[in-house]
């Protein structure tokens, strides 16, 4: 199965770069801080999502 995936490069302080590699570590990534980007941002988009549709339905 092919995996729908983009190249990405991007610039991060050493702090956020060592955070994204402890993160990678303990969610089992290995190295590969991609999935950890990839997760961050889902969870992310889920949660802002969420706020978004909370905030119409005290607006009606």
């Amino acid at each position: 199965m092919k995996k729908n995936l983009r190249r990405l490069s991007i610039l991060v302080s050493a702090q956020t770069a060592w955070n994204l590699n402890k993160l990678a570590e303990i969610c089992g990534y290995g190295n590969n801080v991609g999935k950890v980007v990839d997760k961050l941002v889902r969870e992310k988009m889920i949660a802002l999502k969420g706020d978004r549709c909370g905030s119409n339905r005290d607006n009606s």
